[in-house]
């Protein structure tokens, strides 16, 4: 479990996946976006300022998620992974309740309304 004070950071895709977990948060998360799949050296790059933080890897469950997943686990292996239901394929068409419980199952405070 996260200490409150602890500062995480939710790693997404792209843009739209951003827009999509914004209004379901109830706590300020830093949301960073690979757009796509990115090389080791430029994931680095990108999460360096992050280093002393917890890692959550969002992506989406189709071919280009999960090649960047799989990046993720090789270079980042302490982060923590949150996954979509494959029927929705991408985090921005998976219905708002749901990823509020996916969320909230990862201990992030979310706005009460999307999870009833």
């Amino acid at each position: 479990m996260t200490a409150l004070n602890e500062e995480r950071v939710l790693i997404v895709e792209g843009d739209t996946d951003r827009k999509r977990l914004l209004p379901i948060l109830a706590e300020p998360v830093k949301i960073i976006c690979t757009n796509g799949t990115v090389s080791p050296y430029r994931l680095e790059e990108l999460l360096a300022p992050y280093e002393d933080w917890e890692l959550y890897v969002f992506v989406d469950a189709d071919d280009s998620g999960e090649k960047l997943r799989a990046l993720f686990k090789r270079e980042f292996s302490e982060a923590h992974h949150l996954y979509t239901d494959k029927i929705y394929r991408e985090v921005a068409t998976t219905p708002y309740k749901l990823l509020a419980t996916i969320l909230h199952a990862a201990n992030f405070k979310v706005k009460t309304e999307y999870l009833f």
